[in-house]
């Protein structure tokens, strides 16, 4: 079976996480359509091998994911799992030529994005979920995409930041103190965000896609001993950095939603040799490095078909040796303050 771990910073019993989670962006479609059933074999191959935490988002899919969860999730005691989704963008059905995502969501609902981290359009994100997912509560919210990569640039981030720090994070705190959520945080691509709000907020948890993997750990400069200080977990998203590490670094290999550039091709070939010496796949390490940092609660690789899904089961319970971390250090693959 899959290990856990309970997470427990405000002291009222806390959230138990799988250490392999569910993302479910690929639930929506993600480059590719996929049928319900096949989405729904994919979940209950999931909760067969038994994880038992799940993340979706409004965005994903354009509703899609939710919608998809909800009919997985029906029947399934509620006790039995942890689910988080997001806020910060509310759907607008429109005209299907006018929809949102083509490119990116394929064989979608017909709908606009519309970015509003204001109190009140977090409390309808939350209750247009309840609807989708189909449950009577979420765990976890998380305020999704504050970050340059969503906003186009700092002043435009800082704008959404500002916006989200005078109303959806006091509509948040409202909801884990009434105990309509166990906790809140942020769903974002970018630590310094991240660690913006960590300063300025009371914040539980964070869910950091991408930025804390084999490839990139800049985040341990202040952020992650910030969220040790304040008992905050971590949820590492994209774990293989778009793929790269999943893939080893072949070309077409993606890093960061985009093909990889030369810097990264050139490291992960490198942390590919590592790993082969020393009779362990890429694929494994990279899923297990996160978790040796004490903060991280979970990782949640994405998924689209069941060989995948195999392929992270195996790297959740893969025997990596110690030696292999140590010359990963020695070698400078990874920062001498990465714990291991």
């Amino acid at each position: 079976m899959l290990a856990k771990r309970h997470w427990d910073r405000l002291g009222n019993g806390g959230l138990t996480f799988t250490e392999l989670g569910f993302g479910a962006a690929p639930m929506g479609n993600l480059f590719k359509a996929i049928t319900d059933d096949e989405a729904h074999a994919l979940l209950e191959a999931a909760w067969d091998g038994g994880v038992r935490y799940f993340d979706t988002a409004p965005l994903y899919g354009l509703g899609l994911s939710e919608t998809r969860l909800n009919r997985f999730l029906r029947g399934k005691r509620r006790e039995d799992y942890v689910l988080s989704s997001k806020i910060g963008r509310l759907l607008r059905a429109v005209p299907p030529d006018q929809r949102d995502g083509f490119g990116k969501w394929v064989d979608v609902p017909a709908r606009k994005e519309v970015f509003d981290y204001s109190y009140d359009g977090t409390m309808r994100s939350l209750e247009f979920s309840l609807e989708r997912l189909g449950v009577d509560r979420i765990d976890i919210l998380y305020a999704h995409d504050l970050d340059i990569f969503t906003h186009g640039g700092q002043a435009a981030m800082q704008a959404r930041l500002e916006e989200f720090m005078a109303g959806g994070y006091r509509a948040l705190v409202a909801l884990r103190d009434q105990g309509v959520i166990r906790a809140f945080g942020g769903g974002i691509n970018e630590w310094q965000p991240c660690q913006w709000l960590l300063e300025r907020g009371d914040f539980d948890i964070f869910l950091l896609a991408g930025r804390y993997t084999l490839l990139e750990q800049e985040a341990l400069e202040s952020f992650l001993p910030l969220c040790v200080e304040r008992g905050v977990g971590i949820v590492v998203g994209g774990p293989y950095n778009s793929g790269i590490l999943a893939t080893g670094p072949k070309p077409g290999a993606h890093w960061n939603y985009a093909p990889a550039p030369d810097w990264v091709m050139t490291k992960a070939a490198r942390l590919q040799e590592v790993c082969a010496a020393h009779g362990v796949r890429l694929v494994d390490a990279a899923f297990q490095f996160p978790l040796r940092h004490p903060v991280v609660v979970s990782v949640i690789p994405g998924g689209q078909g069941l060989a995948e899904m195999a392929s992270n089961f195996r790297a959740a319970q893969a025997v990596i040796p110690a030696a292999l971390w140590e010359e990963l250090r020695a070698e400078g693959l990874v920062r001498a303050d990465a714990p291991i």
